[in-house]
């Protein structure tokens, strides 16, 4: 049975939701729900794509100093690392590598202290494992020439000894000197030649660049590195690469990358996320509430109308799929409502927070405060698909107990008083 080729419980179940009420208050609620539906669906595409840009952007941060992949001998020493460097450059998906020496020093200057990772690097290669020379402050990191005893620092390890470009600093490494009097710990000056920012507390305020050469003799380290740093042409291919160098390399070294290196606070970041999709997802299921409160004050309105359609011979499944309508066109609109401002927004999320701050008249981000002055923001496609769908489900698990209710409607009952 159908009225103009449509399934008349779907055209009876619009025209309810179309139609003007006696009473008011049902409509009131259902535009509610709408509102709740989407603002909640609003809410979760925009946190979910900041939080998916401020995972970017931390990832981003973090891998311009740290390498996809590192390669070290099982004691922490790599001999004869250039033999190493031409078989791995053979392995699909690298497209750089550069030799490190890793050490550990008390820098001192006048009479600040801080303790510092030192790590050894050759200028014209390391540019192909990170970012550093692009995010250098002042100076160049080509300023590392072998002999001269040259240091880079990080932007907040310079500012809490107070040094600039061109002063001297001493730093002490625990690889000391044997006298008659005990063992001496060695002391060299250096000169800072150069300060770079990456955006990241850790490596910033306790990162220092030398030339590998110098690192060398500084940490007696002779002949040997402390291992390869490769980078990928995909970042994400790290687990798979890492697991291609293992095996032809028959597990001679030692192979990390960076989601190991970094597993904890990429989960921590992961599992953040999640609860937040819990979190605002209670939002659209308050909103569903409303759609059983709407449906079950509609049945009770059109009691007599149920009544009459069951005369005529309508079965309590149809009866119950009429209201199944009406409850998910509700969802249905909140839905779309959401989608589309929610994507709106995280599209132009960047001009709309400027646009709040004006509005405010104060900055929320500030740059001396947060490494991340502006909201990142990456809208993913599966994001909005899982939204829209939890969205939808809710709607539809609100309308089956009013509906069900329509179904259970007895004729005689419901027009007795009419």
């Amino acid at each position: 049975m159908s009225l103009s080729g449509w399934p008349f419980e779907l055209w009876i179940g619009l025209r309810y939701t179309r139609a003007k009420r006696r009473n008011h208050f049902i409509s009131f609620i259902s535009v509610v729900s709408m509102a709740g539906i989407a603002l909640g669906v609003m809410a979760l595409i925009v946190v979910m794509s900041v939080m998916n840009g401020f995972q970017d952007e931390l990832r981003n941060r973090i891998l311009g100093v740290a390498a996809h992949i590192e390669m070290s001998g099982h004691d922490g020493r790599l001999e004869n690392w250039p033999e190493l460097d031409g078989r791995v450059r053979q392995q699909a998906g690298i497209i750089g590598s550069a030799p490190y020496i890793n050490g550990q020093g008390l820098l001192a200057a006048g009479g600040e202290t801080r303790g510092v990772m030192l790590r050894g690097v050759l200028p014209d290669r390391e540019g192909q494992v990170d970012e550093v020379p692009s995010r250098m402050k002042s100076g160049r990191l080509e300023d590392l020439r072998p002999g001269e005893f040259n240091i880079v620092l990080g932007a907040e390890l310079a500012r809490a000894l107070g040094a600039f470009r061109g002063d001297r600093l001493t730093l002490v490494v625990p690889q000391g000197v044997v006298t008659p009097a005990g063992m001496i710990p060695r002391m060299k000056q250096f000169t800072v030649v150069g300060v770079f920012e990456a955006g990241m507390y850790e490596y910033d305020a306790g990162l220092a660049f030398l030339h590998i050469d110098d690192a060398a003799k500084l940490l007696r380290t002779g002949e040997a590195v402390s291992g390869l740093r490769l980078k990928l042409a995909d970042m994400d291919e790290a687990p798979r690469v890492r697991r291609a160098l293992v095996n032809a390399l028959n597990s001679e070294y030692a192979v990390s990358d960076w989601t190991q290196s970094h597993a904890n606070f990429f989960r921590a970041v992961q599992i953040e996320k999640r609860m937040m999709f819990i979190i605002l997802s209670l939002i659209v299921a308050v909103a569903a509430f409303n759609i059983v409160s709407t449906l079950v004050m509609a049945v009770q309105d059109k009691q007599s109308d149920i009544a009459i359609l069951r005369t005529l011979g309508m079965q309590p499944g149809s009866v119950m799929q009429v209201f199944m309508v009406q409850g998910s066109l509700i969802g249905v609109i909140g839905m779309l409502m959401g989608v589309s401002t929610g994507i709106l927004l995280a599209l132009n999320i960047e001009t709309v927070v400027p646009f709040i701050e004006g509005l405010l008249g104060q900055d929320l981000f500030p740059a001396d405060v947060y490494y991340i002055s502006e909201l990142p923001s990456k809208l993913v496609l599966g994001d909005v698909l899982w939204v829209g769908g939890i969205s939808l489900l809710l709607s539809f698990l609100a309308t089956l107990y009013p509906s069900w209710r329509a179904s259970r409607v007895h004729p005689a009952e419901a027009l007795r008083y009419e």
